[in-house]
């Protein structure tokens, strides 16, 4: 059983990705690459899951995946390249709202900084590249696994870096053994409700807390469009399988909701779960895009404009060749409507806790 390797530790998916490796016995043995300031919360993630796991060993190395040899010492690069038979790429700025030279820096550049890692891994089994499934930009209809087509526009920086680093480990495809994942918008744990920030479908939840005092919540905006939320567990689970199955070997593959729901529903859900009320009347969308470019008013409700460009986006994820795949692992992706009364409790426990929230400037 060989090491893995990862970046993007400690974030919640690649700590919870270690937690199953190890329940599973796929590996016993992982190293992750920290940057220098995140070193004692990485050290505290790692004693965290090797109080789970005792007979597990996670090795972190100091180093920087924005530099050649992810800026790791030249005799731990040595020790380690004929270890490594599984590498993870997580890390990535996942911030809608980041400004386009950081997000090019690490989505964009340290991706190709880790493709040349891979390429020098000997014992090389699968290189896992976390992509997103929005690197369709502002493209509509139907968006298959098999297309990565630049888009006429990308609805921020965060889009369009990282289909720039997808086309990059895309190339990759005639040499290495890769499979490039592509979630949709991660939410909480489906059965316990758990996550690290509330981001991404979260920032409906403070709005509609932070106004529940007002006579009635309107709809925003009118919205004939789905939205693809998936529980970080159905990540997990569908990741740990597929890094071990020779059919995912060169595919890229949609991590979204097979049967997403409609956005207005989801909304109605939200409302009625916070509030015991479904909303009522309607808010142009034009007005809440205008209101939230006053930054006083964004930090306020809890919510970054960049989110509402999600609501009114035509678009269809296939997912066959994922479905087909994890159909064997008997692995399917809860429902998200079904499950988010789990979401919602442990938003309400943790909603004034400041680490769970997202600066918004």
């Amino acid at each position: 059983m060989g090491v893995h390797f990862f970046t993007g530790f400690p974030g919640f998916i690649s700590s919870q990705l270690i937690r199953e490796l190890f329940r599973k016995n796929q590996t016993h043995d992982v190293i992750v690459i920290v940057l220098a300031g995140e070193l004692i919360k990485a050290n505290m993630e790692k004693d965290n899951i090797l109080a789970e796991f005792p007979k597990c060993s996670i090795r972190i190395v100091e180093g920087d995946i924005t530099l050649p040899n992810l800026g790791l010492e030249n005799q731990i690069v040595q020790e380690i390249v004929p270890q490594i038979e599984v590498l993870w790429h997580l890390a990535a700025i996942y911030d809608l709202a980041v400004p386009r030279d950081i997000a090019w820096k690490v989505n964009v550049h340290g991706t190709t900084m880790v493709n040349d890692f891979v390429r020098a891994l000997p014992n090389l089994r699968r290189y896992m590249y976390f992509s997103t499934a929005y690197v369709a930009g502002t493209r509509e209809g139907v968006l298959r696994e098999n297309e990565l087509i630049r888009p006429s526009a990308f609805k921020n920086y965060y889009e369009e870096t990282k289909y720039e680093a997808e086309h990059r480990v895309e190339d990759l495809k005639s040499e290495i053994p890769l499979t490039i994942i592509r979630p949709g918008i991660v939410r909480g744990h489906s059965e316990t409700g758990e996550t690290i920030k509330f981001d991404g479908p979260y920032f409906f939840l403070n709005m509609v807390d932070r106004i529940k005092c007002l006579p009635f919540i309107p709809y925003i905006g009118h919205s004939n469009s789905t939205i693809n939320v998936v529980p970080v567990d159905y990540i997990i689970n569908a990741s740990t399988y597929l890094v071990d199955e020779k059919s995912a070997e060169g595919k890229t593959l949609h991590l979204t909701d097979p049967h997403p729901h409609p956005v207005q529903e989801v909304y109605r859900t939200m409302v009625k779960l916070l509030t015991n009320h479904y909303p009522r009347g309607r808010l142009p969308l034009i007005v809440a895009k205008v209101s939230l470019q006053v930054p006083l008013i964004r930090q306020k409700l809890g919510v970054e404009q960049e989110t509402l460009d999600y609501l009114v986006w035509n678009a269809k994820f296939d997912t066959s060749e994922a479905v087909d795949i994890l159909k064997k692992g008997d692995i399917k992706c809860p429902d998200f409507i079904q499950t988010m009364p789990r979401m919602i409790d442990f938003y309400l426990a943790h909603k004034e806790d400041k680490s769970y929230q997202i600066q918004i400037k």
